[in-house]
């Protein structure tokens, strides 16, 4: 693209080439002139007259008269002769005078104008094409300018929506992530209320057991204690007590036993401190064999540990 200045700075070197072209266009013209008037001054001839001969038309052929008809079988009419074109005459010569000094002079007025008008032809010319090459420019520019706003429309729409997509692929992660944080909380809570129950369920069965443990050790031990009486009231129905005994001292004895009953040992743990009550104590187990057997017969125990006292019913 050609690069224009402002139209002040291009107008003064065409104003100043405009007046040199017209001023050597006056020079050339007034040579020329003084060329053209020595010309004719040196060679000043008259005209010569000049002749024409007139020629008159040849004369018109007239149409034959056509014959008569027949009535029986008419004639074939031909149609008439066209005429001849008559020649025109010849132009005459005219032999152009010598210019004269107003024509030489109009002439070279007529030409000055001409280049004139070729000059302000040239400059309208000129300045179309530069105006035309302005438009163009600004018409281009515009475009640019226009698709460089498309273009950074474009880039702000795809940020737009790579943003929105990124909002939305975040939100969707967050929720889903929501969503198993709370299915995870809801399985632990789950788990934990199975273990809780499964805990409850252990404890009570735990209870029941220790509950029936219980029940089970206190019959166990009222059976053996039923039986302690028994072998106790046993010995005692064979205790004479020894006259005189002050207090109610105790005697506490260990007795060996066999699964029948039989006796197979006493001895004096600890003496109630009366040595005929202790004596009497120990002559009643020893007569007491065999001894009551426990209900239920898992009861038994091979060593029994026995206290007496003389007032103890």
């Amino acid at each position: 693209m050609l690069a224009f200045t402002s139209d002040r700075s291009a107008s003064a070197p065409r104003a100043r080439g405009k007046w040199a072209a017209l001023m050597l266009a006056l020079f050339v013209n007034l040579l020329f002139i003084a060329v053209l008037v020595f010309s004719v001054s040196w060679q000043n001839r008259k005209p010569e007259a000049v002749s024409a001969e007139l020629y008159a038309p040849p004369p018109v052929n007239t149409p034959r008269p056509q014959p008569k008809v027949e009535p029986i079988q008419p004639p074939k009419v031909e149609p008439p002769p066209e005429p001849k074109p008559v020649p025109k005459p010849p132009a005459p010569v005219v032999e152009k005078p010598e210019p004269r000094e107003a024509d030489i002079t109009l002439k070279a007025k007529r030409e000055a104008e001409r280049k004139q008008q070729e000059q302000a032809e040239r400059e309208r010319v000129e300045q179309e094409r530069a105006r035309r090459e302005a438009e163009a420019k600004k018409a281009e520019e515009k475009s640019q300018a226009d698709a460089r706003a498309r273009q950074q429309q474009q880039q702000l729409d795809t940020m737009r929506a790579q943003a929105e997509r990124e909002t939305r692929l975040r939100a969707e992660a967050q929720r889903e992530t929501q969503l198993r944080a709370q299915a995870e909380r809801e399985s632990q809570m789950r788990a934990q209320a199975e273990r809780e129950s499964q805990l409850r369920a252990q404890a009570d069965a735990e209870a029941r057991g220790r509950a029936a443990q219980a029940a089970a050790g206190a019959a166990r031990n009222k059976s053996q204690l039923d039986w302690i009486d028994k072998i106790r009231s046993r010995i005692r129905g064979n205790i004479n007590l020894p006259p005189d005994i002050v207090g109610n001292p105790e005697a506490i004895f260990d007795v060996v036993q066999l699964p029948t009953g039989e006796i197979i040992d006493v001895k004096l743990r600890k003496s109630s401190g009366v040595r005929a009550y202790d004596d009497a104590v120990q002559r009643g187990i020893l007569k007491s064999s065999p001894l009551p057997r426990p209900v239920p017969a898992d009861l038994f125990q091979r060593n029994l540990e026995l206290r007496f006292r003389p007032n103890d019913q």
